[in-house]
């Protein structure tokens, strides 16, 4: 990877961006992949915009993977956000200000704009803000949470999937560059963050912060002036997606998708004349970035870490996966080019197992019964769903993954989330692993820390497992049931039945009072103790707001500060040492638990481009191949699914297949009966 460090820009003064490339030597851009030159444009046309309006700010620039191509901060911009959903709320960090560091809202904006994007559809944090509310569209009585509701706490900074950047001072390790890279707050709902495109590809991600606040918008009847999207939008002119597959060309049950509220005509400059920018602008950010610009990585090549199966390297088990699927899938690759998830066996529970033979014949067909789909959140019309599948056993190790060459990126995260979701809170000993002294205490004492960061506030945590029993049963999460993700969405949001606005919360969600897309329930809970610490470390940080006399985020006491070296808390371990939700929880549709022989032994989780044909191609995938292998792989027993529950007198969902979902046939309750 080609890096600029910001000494090799310091003679860069004044003039027109042509004298800067000659300056720093930087070359003309490849199809597939932002050069130096080309972040280094995206910046100084956002600094214009932002200059002209008087409103300093914080650009950040990624590319598709997730690399942090440069962060340039503004004198006068905002050092520090404040987190507002806009409603008055005294849980999670909803209303913490002065703490989370500007640069980190920004990378995490350019990161969901480059994440959520792909060769056939451009979604934006304004996107995000829409899909991620209590009610879909926001403030719609009896509307259901939105389709992604949840998603923003995916691509997490303590996750054991995505990845890290490496100061250029160490010796750089063969993934330094590969992705996924994780975004420091998840994925934002905060207008200003923009995908980035060149010969209609996405390769990157823009994200602005100048107002101060990290947000969503709350309101989507009308049009608003939003001073973070408009700086975004000059940054990213030469870069916008093909007017065809921005996300106001595509609807979700019959409602149409936001892009952007402003356009190009709002801009108060004209981007191309944008001149050369103060280079001391560029900042470093720990474990981000380390002050330079960075050319990006090229998608789909080996340096990118997600790159074509290729049978000779990776084993007769993923050619196997190709051979199901009918085409060449894509995986993630590690070290000497080798496959990041090797086709492995799953562990023994209650003498049953996934065997290596197995397992891709499971991924396989899924991928085969996404290639025949009709994607819901694609251009144009009559595409097949892109998506990533990832199999787990059930304690959460993961056993393989591969997804659909243009599949967007944050499904490899959330797909893995989702698989991990459906396996642990089947599993018998689900509730002892919530209860268990490794989880909730650190967690208090995280809330504590929170109370003492945010005058007035009350975050406290909830039992989760007492609430689900009064809720579910008195067996519940230690009685076997199989729950899938739509099932653990069900109980997991703000109004139980969803939508119904009338109503009090599911057992996993706090009360509608006290929830915000900043404080979910128990997904947020289990993450909160990274968030916090991820950001003191980023700052450099070690607070003791408990007043106990030693650091909050000091594991283990011994006083340095962030000693695990990424921000991040020890993980919680079962009784086999693995952290089975170590990406977190996931609380929207797309995954089933596998059994064989009647026994868990793992889950298959898919994300991409609709939630229904995620649950689609995760059902009828494991259906299909199940009748091929003939080896007792199955869906749960009927008997035991999270449909059979009826709680509040409103029976969980279990799987909800599309109607007419594939392309080339007229079949319409592909699920039904199975």
């Amino acid at each position: 990877m080609d890096k600029f460090s910001v000494s090799a820009i310091r003679a860069i003064t004044a003039g027109a961006l042509a004298i800067a490339a000659q300056l720093m030597g930087i070359s003309a851009a490849p199809a597939q992949n932002l050069s130096g030159l080309d972040v280094y444009r995206i910046i100084s046309q956002g600094v214009q915009e932002a200059s002209v309006r008087g409103r300093p700010a914080t650009i950040a620039v990624t590319d598709r993977v997730g690399n942090v191509l440069a962060v340039y901060q503004m004198p006068g911009a905002p050092v520090t956000v404040t987190v507002n959903s806009g409603r008055t709320v005294r849980t999670g960090i909803d209303g913490l200000a002065g703490v989370i560091p500007s640069t980190m809202a920004a990378i995490s904006k350019a990161v969901t704009g480059a994440y959520l994007s792909s060769s056939g559809n451009a979604f934006s944090t304004r996107t995000a803000s829409q899909i991620v509310q209590r009610n879909f569209n926001p403030l719609e009585v009896l509307g259901a949470g939105g389709p992604l509701f949840g998603v923003q706490f995916s691509q997490l900074p303590c996750s054991d999937l995505n990845r890290r950047f490496v100061n250029a001072a160490l010796p750089p390790p063969p993934d330094q560059f590969r992705g996924p890279k994780r975004a420091p707050l998840g994925l934002s709902a905060d207008t200003g963050g923009l995908p980035l495109y060149i010969g209609g590809v996405v390769v990157g991600g823009v994200g602005v912060l100048a107002d101060g606040v990290y947000g969503l918008d709350t309101d989507v009847s009308n049009i608003d002036a939003d001073e973070d999207e408009i700086i975004a939008i000059a940054a990213s002119t030469g870069y916008a997606p093909p007017a065809d597959i921005v996300a106001s060309r595509i609807t979700v049950d019959g409602k149409t998708l936001r892009f952007t509220d402003a356009r190009p005509a709002s801009l108060a400059a004209t981007p191309h004349l944008a001149p050369a920018v103060n280079p001391a602008g560029f900042v470093a950010v720990t474990g981000y970035t380390d002050g330079g610009i960075l050319a990006g990585q090229s998608y789909g090549a080996t340096g990118s870490g997600v790159r074509a199966i290729n049978p000779a390297m990776d084993g007769p088990g993923y050619a196997n996966v190709a051979n199901i699927a009918g085409f060449t899938p894509f995986i993630l690759s590690s070290g000497p080019d080798a496959p990041l998830f090797p086709l492995v066996a799953g562990a023994s529970n209650e003498g049953q197992s996934l065997t290596a033979a197995e397992v891709p014949v499971i991924l396989g067909h899924a991928l085969r019964v996404a290639s025949s789909a009709r994607a819901q959140i694609r251009r144009p019309l009559q595409s097949f769903a892109q998506v990533t599948v990832s199999i787990v056993d059930a304690e959460g190790q993961v056993l393989a993954q591969a997804r659909t060459p243009d599949a967007p990126i944050f499904g490899i995260d959330v797909s893995l989330q989702k698989a991990r979701s459906a396996a642990f809170m089947s599993r018998r000993d689900a509730a002892a692993n919530l209860q268990s002294p490794g989880v909730f205490p650190a967690i208090r004492v995280v809330a504590n820390a929170i109370n003492g960061l945010i005058p007035q506030h009350a975050y406290s945590v909830p039992d989760y497992v007492q609430n689900m029993r009064a809720f579910v049963g008195p067996g519940a999460l230690s009685d076997g049931m199989a729950y899938s993700v739509r099932a653990i969405g069900n109980l997991a949001r703000p109004y139980y039945p969803d939508g119904v606005n009338v109503n009090g919360n599911g057992p996993l969600s706090r009360p509608v009072a006290d929830w915000s897309p900043f404080s979910t329930g128990l997904q947020f809970d289990l993450v909160v103790p990274n968030i916090i610490n991820h950001v003191l470390f980023v700052r450099n940080l070690n607070l003791d707001v408990t007043g106990d006399g030693r650091g909050d985020f000091d594991p283990d006491g011994n006083g340095a500060v962030n000693d695990t070296g990424f921000g991040c808390t020890p993980v919680v371990s079962n009784s086999s040492g693995l952290n089975p939700l170590a990406n977190g929880l996931q609380i929207f549709a797309g995954s089933s638990p596998i059994y064989k022989n009647g026994v868990l032994v793992g889950a298959i989780g898919v994300s991409g481009d609709g939630i229904d044909q995620d649950d689609m191609v995760a059902f009828l995938g494991l259906h299909n191949a199940a009748i091929g292998l003939g080896t007792g792989v199955s869906h749960a027993p009927a008997a035991i699914r999270a449909d059979q529950i009826v709680a509040a007198g409103v029976r969980l969902r279990y799987v909800s297949c599309p109607f007419s979902p594939f392309i080339n046939s007229n079949e319409q309750r592909a699920c039904e009966g199975k």
